[in-house]
């Protein structure tokens, strides 16, 4: 399935439920920027690989452009420029002074050794230095890219044009100018989106979740929620998972993968594959993986009652359709997983400012902002009668317009 035809099918869906002004809509359906890279590469081994990587600058209408970089043997141009959509939504609902973007480089890194990651990364800088910056657009971690590489990329940049405040890229290490909370920002974000909605769905503290994903985002997302009382009866990797009704010791998961490289032959735990895994008797499924996982084919048998996306885009527009149909609320990824570009634009402030503010400052301010934004969105659902998602995305093309029209 093509991610960017979803991505325009949200939109469809949306405006037919509410008043949107057709310059918008038109705005919003084609990027204003597409770049396409190649990118030389010395290999170890001496040899130069090229790799193609990308930029989608979606829309500047509240701000620079803002959006994450990822490297996966997938990416593709209309992965990238429903992502970059994706984040002009997401800014827009958590009411950020910023536009949508999105990069990436179709690649598997783990394929590659660190040098030849790191000169990779170094490459795509060189690729498109003259379109980003501060003012301009400013870069994210995304799936594959760790605190790091963003590392390496803002050396890189500020090498090339003498830029100084490190606002640049965003998801640095805390030494190179990154803000604290960043790594935890993305599930900690949608804990407190969940938390803020929980009573309206009609989940007591204790409940169950399954996690699909042990990434940054789902990996945090298991602890935070293990941490506040919840039980995480399911969890899964790109391999497969694991599954125990009575719960799993989230520390000691991650122990046994350390250690294995795998979740397979969790002692107490069956295993299991990321599609039994979503179809789970859990209370709360929280998909924080990659696109497209619930679907027209599986939407029938979700029995979870709540699902709260922590990837991009996991669930299609006809999936949607039957899990309203259905009543299973789906707390859109535009809302569910903004605390990463919440946070990411508090670096950008704190590193244009000289500032450096305390965790939990962050936090606190992270929180706010999750939760006004997760009751703002569903009494939006409840006055038009309709889901989670199309709401998220009434309320983003509120502030569109309104940026829109002042602008002009």
């Amino acid at each position: 399935m093509n991610a960017f035809d979803n991505a325009l099918k949200q939109l469809d869906r949306a405006a037919a439920v509410g008043r949107v002004g057709e310059e918008l809509l038109a705005r919003l359906r084609v990027p204003e920027r597409q770049v396409r890279v190649a990118i030389p590469v010395k290999m170890d081994d001496g040899s130069t690989r090229l790799f193609e990587g990308y930029r989608v600058q979606h829309s500047s209408v509240r701000g620079p452009y803002k959006g994450g970089i990822r490297y996966h043997p997938d990416a593709d141009i209309n992965e990238v420029k429903a992502l970059a959509l994706w984040m002009t939504m997401k800014c827009a609902v958590a009411d950020l002074p910023m536009g949508g973007g999105k990069g990436g480089i179709t690649v598997d890194p783990k394929r590659l050794s660190k040098k030849e990651l790191e000169r990779l990364s170094r490459g795509w800088v060189r690729a498109l230095s003259p379109l980003i910056g501060p003012r301009t657009d400013v870069p994210a971690p995304d799936l594959n890219t760790t605190p790091e590489i963003i590392g390496w990329m803002a050396d890189e940049y500020r090498k090339i044009t003498g830029e100084k405040t490190g606002a640049t890229f965003t998801g640095k290490p805390l030494e190179k100018g990154g803000s604290e909370g960043r790594v935890l920002a993305t599930g900690l974000g949608g804990f407190f989106a969940f938390d803020a909605l929980r009573e309206q769905f009609g989940i007591k503290y204790g409940a169950t979740v399954a996690v699909q994903g042990m990434g940054n985002v789902g990996g945090n997302a298991a602890k935070i929620f293990s941490e506040r009382g919840y039980r995480v009866i399911a969890m899964s990797d790109s391999r497969g998972g694991i599954f125990n009704g009575r719960g799993l010791e989230v520390a000691a998961v991650f122990a046994h993968k350390e250690k294995h490289g795998a979740l397979t032959k969790f002692p107490g735990a069956r295993t299991i594959s990321n599609e039994a895994l979503l179809e789970l008797p859990a209370d709360v499924l929280i998909p924080a993986a990659l696109e497209n996982q619930l679907t027209a084919k599986n939407a029938k048998r979700i029995k979870a009652r709540v699902i709260l996306e922590l990837a991009n885009g996991p669930t299609t527009p006809e999936a949607d359709d039957i899990l309203f149909a259905r009543g299973i609320p789906v707390v859109p990824d535009i809302l569910a997983n903004s605390g990463g570009v919440i946070v990411s634009t508090f670096e950008w402030e704190q590193n244009l400012k000289g500032q450096h503010w305390s965790e939990k400052k962050v936090f606190a301010k992270l929180k706010t902002i999750i939760q006004r934004e997760a009751r703002r969105v569903a009494a939006e659902a409840k006055k038009r009668k309709t889901d989670l998602r199309r709401a998220a995305f009434l309320v983003a093309f509120g502030r569109l317009e309104k940026a829109l029209k002042s602008a002009l």
